[in-house]
């Protein structure tokens, strides 16, 4: 089973993630309202993708991705970064940080799980044993 973490502080948009994603195989979600509970769902789920929001109270996504680049444990789990900031700016701020991927807000539910499907197949995740062993 693929566990992926969805961290956005909206309701709604973690639901449109959940059911763009629901027609992969195999897949689970483990969902965060804002990046300390993305952090703290890290430590209880063995987590092989993570769709990010950049734009969050607490903590925001970049420090988000930060703190996941770099653990070891999660350093090749695939980030999908998910934001209403579609900006140069953003993008190679993202990039910069270790995002697998970019996408913008509104989003395409098709192209998501697209990208989320292919990563999935790829070798950049983790298995759910190697983030167990971390």
């Amino acid at each position: 089973m693929n566990t992926i973490l969805i961290v956005d502080d909206s309701p709604t948009i973690r639901r449109m993630v959940r059911t763009a994603l629901g027609s992969l195989a195999k897949v689970n979600f483990v969902e965060a309202a804002n990046g300390l509970e993305a952090i703290e769902s890290l430590a209880v789920a063995a987590v092989r993708m993570i769709v990010l929001d950049l734009n969050m109270p607490d903590m925001h996504g970049l420090d988000v991705l930060k703190f996941i680049r770099s653990h070891d444990r999660y350093r090749a789990v695939p980030v999908i970064v998910l934001t209403t900031r579609g900006d140069e700016a953003s993008r190679n701020a993202a990039e910069g940080a270790g995002a697998t991927a970019f996408l913008t807000k509104p989003f395409s539910p098709e192209i998501l799980a697209a990208r989320a499907g292919e990563l999935l197949q790829s070798d950049g995740g983790v298995s759910d044993a190697a983030a167990r062993e971390g």
